[in-house]
């Protein structure tokens, strides 16, 4: 089945559309939702959320890009459920840690929030990864939006996991100075 075909069942609310989404993109969100949860119960739940969200989003909305719209309602569902379940222990998880390294390289928590809100970083950020190296850009998505580890990456890659650290370490440093002379800090 199409994304198009899809989004049409959606738009009329055929109970279908559901089963056909987890059919095509299931094992898809899926693998995002148990990078970030490393949880399978956990990850069963947010996944419902995640499909309920789109069941009520279209229509309105007809995205272009069926996958990478599903990719990012199932990512930040899974973010928002992992807080809820970590709200007594910060700082002391896979999901924080990414979140902390983030914000390290954008100086504060208001600029990564910025990053879902603001039209100019938006473009700011897509022109970065845009000027990165295929490589750079495979190990920086790899681990801020699919929320690999160092050492799921470096298996992935076939690489070290210092080359991934050091690309990341460098990779943040550029987002860093790109925010601040676009004034986005």
């Amino acid at each position: 089945m199409t994304d198009d075909e899809l989004i049409a069942l959606l738009e009329v609310k055929d109970r279908n559309a559901l089963v056909e989404l987890e059919n095509k993109y299931g094992a898809y969100c899926k693998s995002i939702a148990m990078n970030i949860l490393r949880d399978r119960q956990d990850c069963d739940e947010c996944l419902n959320d995640a499909y309920l969200s789109v069941w009520n989003a279209i229509p309105p909305a007809r995205p272009d890009d069926l996958r990478m719209y599903l990719a990012g309602i199932v990512r930040n569902t899974a973010i928002s459920h992992w807080r809820k379940l970590h709200a007594q222990k910060r700082g002391s998880g896979h999901v924080e840690l990414l979140l902390e390294e983030l914000s390290d390289a954008a100086a504060c928590d208001s600029a990564l929030e910025k990053l879902d809100d603001t039209l100019a970083l938006k473009d700011a950020f897509n022109g970065f990864l845009e000027s990165l190296k295929p490589e750079q850009r495979r190990i920086f998505l790899l681990r801020y939006w699919y929320m690999h580890t160092i050492e799921e990456i470096a298996q992935k890659l076939d690489i070290s996991q210092s080359k991934v650290k050091v690309t990341l370490h460098r990779t943040r440093n550029k987002l860093k100075k790109l925010l601040e002379r676009e004034g986005l800090l």
